[in-house]
């Protein structure tokens, strides 16, 4: 029988064993409690010469990569690295990447706060927050000057898991930042100065990770302008790229004139199906035009990602053992071995 079947107590589908306490129906024998579970070594079949069944080695594989990420912990980065989650194309992954790299990063200890800067609220309803119109938000801040430390909430998901909410009101602040003074800089100014009385309280963040509208308005360059990092999620899908240029051209005008810290840090790759060529094609597109920002981890396409917004969760609590959940355990924990780009 083969080493796969053994370590995950499963046996061949193409060899059958009455149940124990029953008697063989060929030889008349009593069956052992340990060949009903395991299969009679003694009887081959074409499984076993294949060494192991495809749902077994998924399984087996998946085993393989929780065991590796649970090895060593995650390194704590020197100083709070504030991430912008971008791209002006929509249903690429943005709050979804947001929210579960933000919930791998907690729940490997790490302080995180999340910004939802979208006006749909998606981050917030992930991560399990109140947002309904009456609630303090990331409005208040940027459009009202309030305080970032008023408008935190902590996140059910995880002890270290925070979060700004977004609220309906957040529509129409691209029209109210219009005429406001110092419009480009107003999440900026006031994250850091929440930023730097955490730290001199001793509760100072790890991760900041701002979900921004699929769009390239005011609310997207306050993110811009108030992050060090842009991490672009890219679907594997067709078009992938479109839009792709226009955005890397306006993050380096946000860079010359706004943010000179701003760098794009990680490109990860969303929706992956390796049965097509064509996702395929896209990793290889991407990683050739990207060899240095492309993350190694790819994130299929995941029922359960899909199903666990429904239920207010990340998909790292609601099934933490899913491939999509370790998927971005593995995005997350290579994005804390890279560091910060320098």
């Amino acid at each position: 029988m083969s080493c796969a079947h053994d370590r995950l107590g499963l046996r061949s589908p193409t060899t059958t064993h009455p149940p124990p306490g029953r008697r063989g129906h060929s030889s008349g024998l009593i069956v052992s409690r340990e060949t009903w579970r395991y299969g009679d070594p003694s009887v081959s079949s074409s499984a076993d010469d294949d060494r192991s069944t495809p749902l077994a080695r998924e399984l087996a594989d998946l085993n393989r990569r929780k065991q590796a990420l649970s090895r060593e912990p995650l390194p704590a980065p020197a100083k709070t690295r504030v991430i912008t989650v971008s791209n002006q194309k929509g249903g690429v992954g943005k709050t979804t990447t947001t929210v579960n790299l933000s919930a791998a990063l907690a729940r490997s200890g790490a302080r995180v706060l999340v910004i939802d800067l979208d006006p749909q609220g998606n981050a917030s309803t992930a991560l399990g927050v109140e947002h309904r119109a009456e609630t303090p938000s990331v409005y208040d801040v940027v459009v009202n000057d309030g305080a970032v430390a008023d408008v935190v909430q902590k996140s059910p998901e995880f002890d270290t898991l925070f979060c700004i909410p977004a609220t309906i009101h957040l529509a129409g602040a691209e029209i109210e930042l219009v005429s406001l003074v110092a419009r480009e800089q107003r999440l900026s100014r006031a994250l850091s100065e929440y930023l730097a009385e955490t730290e001199k309280a001793g509760e100072r963040y790890d991760y900041v990770f701002i979900d921004c509208p699929p769009s390239l308005g005011l609310l997207t360059i306050n993110a811009f302008v108030a992050a060090s990092e842009v991490l672009i999620p890219i679907q594997c899908e067709y078009y992938a790229l479109e839009g792709l240029s226009q955005l890397l051209r306006n993050i380096q005008l946000i860079e010359k004139h706004l943010n000179p810290q701003l760098k794009v840090s990680s490109i990860l790759l969303t929706m992956y199906d390796g049965r097509t060529n064509l996702a395929q094609q896209v990793v290889a597109d991407v990683r050739e035009h990207f060899p240095d920002e492309a993350l190694n981890t790819l994130i299929p396409r995941s029922v359960r990602i899909s199903e666990a917004p429904g239920y207010g969760q990340t998909v790292i609590s609601y099934d933490t053992n899913s491939p999509g959940s370790i998927s971005y355990l593995e995005a997350a924990a290579e994005l804390a071995r890279r560091g910060a780009p320098q």
